[in-house]
C-alpha cells in the first residue's frame, strides 16, 4: 500500500473520530473520542508536514486532558430523594423524557404511578436519576422504571444507588431488587450494576442486596 494513501486513511479515521464525538450527548465519551481523533489528526499533520495541523490538533488533545481530568477528580454530590406518586414535578419529569423511557423501557405504564418506592437520584443537586417500582411482603423490589437522564449516563448515579447506599434499601426490608429487561443498552446498564438473569428465570434481572 503506497504511503500516501496511508496518510490519507488516517485523516479520514480522525475525521470520523472528531465528528462521532460531536454526536455523542455523554461528556465524558465525547471527550474521550474527541482525544482520540485529536491524536490521530495531529499524526496526520505531522505524517503530511504540516505543523498548524499538528500543533492545533496537538493543543485540542491537551483541552481534552484537561477536563477529563477535572471531571474525574471532581467531587460531585449525590442524594437520594424520595417523592410521592402525586408528586406534580414528576409527573412533568416523566412526560418531558417520556420518549427516551420509551425507547430503554417501553414497558414503563405511564398512566399507573401508584408505586411504593419512587426516588430521584439528585447529582450536585439536579435530578439526574428515576427509580421507580414497588416493594412485595417478601421483600423484593420490583423495578417499573430506572431513568437516568443523558448527561449523567456514566453508570455513577447507578454506583451510587445500588452499590455505595445498599443500606437505603435493607433499611426498608428489601434484600433482593428485580428489574424487567428493556433495550440492549438498558440490559447492558443492568449487567455492569450486578443485576444477573435469574435462574429459571429468562424475562427478568436480579440483584441481590
Amino acid at each position: 500500500m503506497e504511503t500516501t494513501l496511508i496518510y490519507e486513511l488516517i485523516g479520514y479515521a480522525a475525521s470520523l473520530l472528531v465528528a462521532v464525538s460531536l454526536m455523542m450527548s455523554n461528556i465524558i465519551k465525547l471527550r474521550i473520542v474527541n482525544l482520540v481523533g485529536s491524536a490521530t489528526f495531529s499524526l496526520y499533520g505531522i505524517l503530511i508536514g504540516s505543523i498548524p495541523v499538528a500543533a492545533m490538533n496537538g493543543f485540542i488533545v491537551l483541552v481534552n486532558i484537561y477536563y477529563l481530568t477535572q471531571i474525574y477528580s471532581a467531587v460531585e454530590y449525590f442524594k437520594i430523594l424520595k417523592v410521592s406518586s402525586g408528586s406534580e414535578y414528576l409527573k412533568a419529569f416523566l412526560n418531558f423524557y417520556k420518549d427516551q423511557i420509551d425507547t430503554f423501557q417501553p414497558d414503563f405504564n405511564f398512566s399507573r404511578l401508584d408505586n411504593d418506592l419512587i426516588v430521584f437520584v439528585l447529582r450536585d443537586m439536579i435530578p439526574a436519576g428515576l427509580l421507580v417500582g414497588n416493594v412485595t411482603k417478601e421483600g423484593t423490589l420490583v423495578v417499573d422504571l430506572d431513568f437516568v437522564v443523558p448527561q449523567f449516563r456514566d453508570f455513577k448515579i447507578g454506583r451510587f444507588l445500588f452499590d455505595e447506599n445498599r443500606s437505603f434499601f435493607s433499611e426498608r426490608g428489601i434484600h433482593e431488587i428485580v428489574a424487567t429487561p428493556g433495550s440492549q443498552k438498558h440490559n447492558d446498564y443492568l449487567q455492569e450494576m450486578g443485576f444477573r438473569l435469574g435462574e429459571g428465570d429468562e424475562e427478568r434481572y436480579r440483584l441481590k442486596l
